[in-house]
């Protein structure tokens, strides 16, 4: 009945774009833009029109459809789905576009480069080799109609209309006869002469077509046969290859597997990076881990000279699922992010972020330090709410990790996320850990970073926070012992101005400036200066213009005002450039090497730290490390290894009382029961692996005696109390790392008992500040005695219990075989 008719045309799952054809290729065959009806996605139709009295076209066609469908290969072109009906034949495939259309688009965009046609060409020979070796077919019509290129680049071989069997077809008779003359000029000359098939091998003809397409490649369109035996601008490296093609000797043809093998030998038109990289993305399933990760470390330097399309589309993607599905960790962290330019920000945020947000929650340090390293990359790409809930939490705990180069990282990447932070974690989460690195962390270069940081970020604090934080922070750094710490806490104040009330300046502020001024360091002083001068002639126009008031106030109880902290860090001039940390070069010294001398210390130089100081960081430059980095020596060869105890004698004889209270302290810790706190330390245990626990350790630990300088981290107290660290833990500062390990370890604090000939320091503003630290020292020792012998008496007790349960079980039966 006519109500069951249905129009297959209509019901096709594919819909045709209304624009007309795009350069289709000589033929039977149209061109067409489509799309899948269910999820929009692009691809190609070719499209065949039934005309009456066309029945050997139509044949043709027919046949084209049929390999089409049947032939599956990398290099020619993929068949999705088809339509056949009296009316047309629709043949969809991946969206493509013809050779010589993409071409010259590339040529009005300054032309394709040699890397791109050299892939192109050994796909389309790869291509004609699996036909003619593998499959015994002759494509019989290998030109620039041909040959399609997809998205990512790459070329695919189509226009089978004409292909055949290579023994020949079922009536004996040659090849099928095209009658286009466009397609025929592409024809070998034994063809046209009627010499025969006698005497040429089967792949000769093609090979001969390639070597037209080669031509039309580097010249452009082929005018006639005997042009080819020019090859025009043909690489030096690819025309002994291109005219053992063109001979007239149609034996002296290659095979397509001999000629890529020709073209791929050392100083070939192949042999280059691209080609091999392609290579490898196409077996990457079945290599080694070893060899794919040789692979993505070199592949960032590559990633510069390749197409972009290609970057995108194909390299991309094998980045993702390596890290998916491949375990390749950090190493794919680099070139992902080199390619994620190449993204618009919608792309960017489907395909990277994704895995970005993901890889923050591995345990793998590696990893870790290199999402910290290159989150300038990816943070404009990052909003708000995935910051808070999914990146922020797993990032803090980089805070408490034992490494030091990770926490110093972690301080860097405050910068970039403390505009993305809401209330509560960034005034009241990061300001806590930020007190505790800023007291309690036994690396002087953290604690000047930490310094630094919270002045580039105080103007996005909220006006109580500001208040409470900014001026007992940098009160604090200024009396820290690591020089450039003091000067950090200065440049912090003149950063940050404007967030200060007149009293606050001339109360708090002044003060505390000019205590510095006799400060032994010579940049701590011409500092101190500095910032002198500029609150006092900002207190001079108040006096001299008290209508200004208002206005020199305007920002002190403003909400949070991002852009005025990189305002006033530009005027203070606080940060050198540079990246390279001392924390990190002291992580990777060499533990062979030979120890410092203690009698000849390397100490930072401060003039050399901060001659460049009044230098502004331009945008993304981080240069907070750059202040400590000078501790090293510039010109030297094999790095020397710096133990904790070598710090503290580059710092000063001036700790020896801070380490002597430190271990007092440490020993005064209510350990209690390890068995007991065993389910509760598991408990605590994070998806950040060993390393949160353990830092734990360093919370509760050794504080330095210039901590109870200042006030802004006693109002965090009430909110996270200190929890007790597991017995064993130890500092950081008691690691060796990198001297040669002491041979008593008897007592775990004779590190950091006083020396016994320790020179006093030269200043005298340190005895005032650290007045009394020592007064109760026997009693602390006696303490830290105390704690030691119970926790020797507990573990007895333990061993003592375990000894009873096992003698009330009675000695263990083995079990016994009866002999036959």
């Amino acid at each position: 009945m006519w109500f069951f008719a249905r129009d297959p045309v209509r019901d096709f799952p594919f819909e045709l774009s209304p624009e007309p054809p795009e350069g289709s290729p000589p033929g039977p065959w149209a061109l067409h833009r489509g799309r899948k009806k269910a999820t929009g996605s692009p691809v190609s139709i070719f499209v065949y029109e039934v005309k009456a009295g066309a029945d050997e076209q139509t044949q043709v066609a027919k046949a084209a459809f049929k390999r089409l469908k049947t032939l599956r290969h990398p290099n020619i072109l993929a068949y999705i789905d088809g339509l056949e009906t009296d009316k047309c034949l629709h043949v969809v495939t991946e969206a493509v576009t013809p050779l010589g259309s993409y071409l010259k688009a590339r040529a009005e965009a300054g032309g394709a480069t040699e890397l791109e046609l050299s892939w192109g060409l050994h796909q389309i020979a790869k291509a004609l080799s699996f036909l003619v070796n593998d499959c015994s077919l002759i494509h019989n019509n290998v030109g620039t109609a041909a040959v399609f290129v997809d998205r990512a680049g790459e070329w695919k071989l189509g226009g089978l209309d004409y292909m055949y069997s290579a023994q020949g077809n079922g009536n004996g008779g040659g090849p099928p006869r095209k009658g286009v003359p466009e397609l025929e000029q592409y024809d070998p000359p034994e063809l046209a002469d009627g010499s025969g098939r006698a005497g040429r091998e089967k792949w000769s003809a093609d090979m001969w077509r390639l070597g037209c397409l080669i031509w039309e490649v580097f010249n452009g369109p082929l005018p006639r046969a005997s042009a080819l035996r020019n090859p025009g601008k043909i690489p030096k490296s690819l025309v002994p290859h291109y005219c053992e093609l063109v001979g007239a000797n149609p034996k002296v043809r290659p095979n397509p597997a001999r000629f890529l093998q020709n073209c791929r030998a050392p100083g070939g038109f192949m042999s280059n990076r691209f080609v091999e990289t392609n290579l490898f993305l196409e077996e990457i399933q079945i290599k080694e881990p070893a060899e794919k990760q040789k692979f993505f470390q070199e592949l960032s330097k590559s990633l510069d000279s390749f197409p972009e399309d290609f970057c995108r589309h194909k390299v991309l993607p094998q980045l993702l699922t390596a890290f998916e599905f491949g375990n390749a960790g950090a190493v794919v962290l680099t070139p992902l992010f080199k390619v994620g330019k190449f993204l618009s920000a919608e792309e960017y945020q489907q395909k990277i972020i994704p895995v970005v947000v993901k890889m923050f929650s591995s345990t793998d340090r590696a990893m870790r330090i290199r999402l910290l390293q290159q989150m300038e990359q990816f943070i404009q790409y990052l909003d708000e709410p995935t910051v808070n809930t999914q990146i922020f939490p797993h990032v803090v705990h980089g805070f408490l990790d034992t490494n030091p180069a990770i926490r110093e990282q972690t301080v860097k990447s405050m910068l970039l996320l403390a505009p993305k932070l809401n209330e509560t974690n960034l005034n009241v989460e990061l300001m806590k850990h930020f007190a505790r690195l800023q007291a309690k962390d036994d690396q002087g270069p953290i604690r000047c970073n930490t310094t630094v940081c919270l002045g580039k970020i105080g103007s996005y604090l909220s006006a109580s926070t500001r208040h409470r934080v900014l001026s007992s922070a940098f009160s604090r750094a200024t009396k820290d012992p690591f020089a450039p710490s003091r000067v950090a806490g200065v440049l912090g104040f003149a950063a940050t101005h404007n967030l200060y009330s007149v009293n606050d300046c001339a109360q708090k502020i002044l003060p505390v400036l000019c205590g510095l001024t006799v400060d032994p360091e010579k940049s701590v002083r011409d500092q101190a200066f500095k910032a002198i001068r500029s609150f006092l002639s900002k207190l001079e126009s108040v006096s001299e213009d008290p209508t200004q008031l208002a206005e020199v106030e305007k920002d002190v109880h403003a909400a949070s005002t991002p852009g005025v902290g990189g305002t006033a860090a530009s005027w203070a001039g606080w940060a050198v450039t540079g990246v390279s940390s001392l924390t990190s070069k002291l992580i990777r010294a060499h533990p062979s090497a030979a120890p410092t001398d203690p009698a000849a210390p390397q100490r930072p130089s401060p003039e050399e730290a901060f001659q460049d100081s009044q230098t502004s960081p331009g945008p993304g430059v981080w240069g907070l490390s750059g202040l400590c980095s000078p501790g090293l020596p510039a010109a030297a060869t094999t790095p020397t290894p710096m133990t904790s105890s070598h710090w503290e004698t580059q710092e000063g004889d001036k700790d020896t009382a801070e380490d002597s209270s430190a271990a007092d302290r440490w020993g005064d810790e209510d350990w209690g029961s390890l068995e007991q706190e065993a389910e509760s330390v598991l408990a605590q245990q994070d998806d950040w692996g060993s390393g949160g626990q353990a830092s734990r350790g360093q919370v509760a630990g050794s504080p330095s005696s210039w901590e109870a300088q200042g006030s802004w981290e006693q109002a965090w107290q009430e909110n996270s109390p200190q929890e007790p660290a597991p017995e064993g833990t130890r500092l950081a500062s008691e690691y060796n790392w990198g001297g040669q390990e002491p041979t008593d370890k008897g007592d775990p604090f004779a590190a950091l008992s006083v020396r016994p000939g320790a020179q006093p320091r030269r200043d005298s503003w340190g005895d005032a500040n650290w007045e009394g630290l020592d007064s109760d020292t026997d009693s602390r020792q006696a303490k830290a005695e105390l704690a030691r012998k119970k926790r020797e008496e507990r573990r007895r007790e333990m061993e003592a219990k375990r000894a009873e349960k096992k003698a009330a079980r009675g000695p263990m039966k083995l079990g016994t075989r009866k002999l036959d």
